[in-house]
């Protein structure tokens, strides 16, 4: 499987410079961030959030967790969990379970981004396999996508 034409269709309507790259299959952030040989605070991943009956996207650094507590308090929502892949799932055609990119409005989702990425002058991001990753300068990522930015993530351990 390669890059769905549809991410890369849109990053060309919206004029977003990036360098694409195929990798040996990996699975967790973390895997990726070593095949690719990025560190792990600039390998976006994206994490499927119910909040109260809504759905949406959270994308942070790999070497950190969704803090679903900090979260609950951004949204002023009554209940956060992580979404279950059968929840989602369907609602993107073409692209491998868990493999999804940031580009939440490709899919009517709101996407909010952990101030943790705005340090990073570009991020790379799974590009709908896993095996291939694409890379932007988070300027364009941010004027892209217009993510709201939060504070809801704690570093994982290890």
């Amino acid at each position: 499987m390669s890059i769905p034409s549809r991410i890369l269709q849109f990053l060309k309507d919206n004029q977003v410079a990036y360098e694409s790259h195929r990798h040996p299959t990996a699975y967790t952030a973390q895997e990726v961030a070593a095949v690719e040989h990025v560190p792990g605070r600039e390998l976006a991943k994206t994490v499927i959030v119910r909040a109260d009956d809504r759905m949406l996207m959270v994308v942070l650094p790999a070497p950190y967790r969704v803090d679903l507590d900090a979260l609950k308090i951004c949204l002023k929502a009554k209940q956060v969990r992580l979404a279950d892949e059968d929840e989602f799932a369907a609602r993107f055609p073409g692209m491998e379970v868990g493999a999804m990119p940031p580009l939440g409005n490709l899919w009517d989702l709101p996407v909010y981004v952990d101030r943790e990425l705005e340090q990073d002058q570009k991020i790379t991001f799974n590009a709908g396999t896993h095996q291939d990753t694409l890379t932007v300068a988070y300027a364009d990522f941010k004027k892209l996508v217009q993510p709201k930015v939060v504070d809801c993530s704690v570093l994982a351990r290890a």
